[in-house]
């Protein structure tokens, strides 16, 4: 049994319009995803395809014209959003991607102690400051007087001290340095061998190969591809679906093909398979409904001739 398993999510916003006329968007149409204790999965994809909103709906800090379906189930148990205000910040915890997170009338190193949940604290936090480069001064710091690095480095650092039972991490890594991301990779990693699932949510795929275990594809709002880092390799031959192997086509260490045109919007999705227009295999069949998912070679795909 997963530690983390989402089924069939899907999040639609409603707002107000001209004339006070309400209208809805669905963002995130059927996901799937689930994570193993011991396992880190990363989710890629462009901006805007939901990564973030994924891990919101996880530990239930949408907004209040957010309408969420589907199943988020936790070791075994579904999340409600008494659940999830319960267990957020002790057992799923969330390295956001901003300061806004840390709280701005108390000092860093007491947040930082804060989420130390085994052993002494103090002790906890000033180890982990060593492992980030981050001098003893700042534990005395406010969040306002941190750098957008330093702030990315305090907030990975409440998660790893945590040692939560799921570890949401968003964009750890831009604005870090090369050694800073190394550790990173080393923590969730480590988290992972003691018995954490973690999910990687990030834009970087090279950092995602070097710390996952599985990647899951996100394309406009939905999990497309579901695959074990093993099959990011050559021309992509073991990939499964086309969106995913051209994202590994163009990365500039492969043959930097670019994809030609781009992610439709959320309210203007087409009908059938969301990659259908940029897709060079299309049929007017792939125009016609959202493909199910299927389980192929190891991997999830949603694709109608994925092979």
């Amino acid at each position: 049994m997963s530690t983390l398993e989402i089924h069939d999510l899907s999040i639609s916003f409603t707002k107000y319009s001209k004339g006070l006329r309400q209208e809805t968007t669905q963002v995130i149409h059927n996901l799937n995803v689930s994570i193993n204790k011991g396992e880190i999965v990363a989710v890629v994809g462009s901006s805007g395809s939901g990564k973030s909103l994924l891990a919101h709906a996880i530990l239930g800090i949408l907004p209040g014209n957010a309408s969420v379906k589907g199943r988020i189930v936790y070791d075994g148990q579904e999340l409600t959003e008494q659940r999830k205000a319960e267990l957020r910040g002790t057992e799923i915890v969330i390295v956001p991607q901003s300061v806004k997170f840390l709280d701005p009338l108390m000092k860093i190193g007491s947040q930082v102690q804060t989420s130390v949940r085994k052993g002494n604290a103090a002790v906890a936090q000033k180890k982990i400051f060593e492992k980030y480069k981050l001098k003893p001064l700042v534990e005395k710091l406010f969040p306002f007087q941190l750098s957008g690095g330093m702030a990315r480095r305090v907030l990975l650092s409440m998660a790893v001290v945590s040692e939560a039972n799921v570890v949401i991490a968003d964009e750890p890594t831009p604005g870090l340095d090369a050694d800073v991301i190394k550790e990173a990779e080393i923590s969730f990693r480590e988290l992972a061998d003691n018995g954490s699932a973690v999910m990687l949510i990030t834009h970087d795929i090279e950092f995602a190969l070097k710390t996952a275990d599985k990647i899951a594809v996100f394309y406009a709002g939905t999990t497309v591809e579901v695959a074990p880092v093993s099959d990011f390799s050559g021309k992509g031959e073991n990939l499964r679906h086309p969106y995913t192997k051209a994202l590994w086509r163009a990365l500039p260490q492969n043959e930097f093909i670019p994809i030609k045109g781009s992610q439709p919007l959320a309210n203007h999705l087409p009908k059938g398979c969301p990659f259908a227009p940029r897709c060079e295999n299309a049929t007017l069949d792939c125009l016609k409904e959202m493909p199910e998912e299927k389980m192929l070679r190891g991997g999830m795909v949603r694709c109608l001739y994925a092979t």
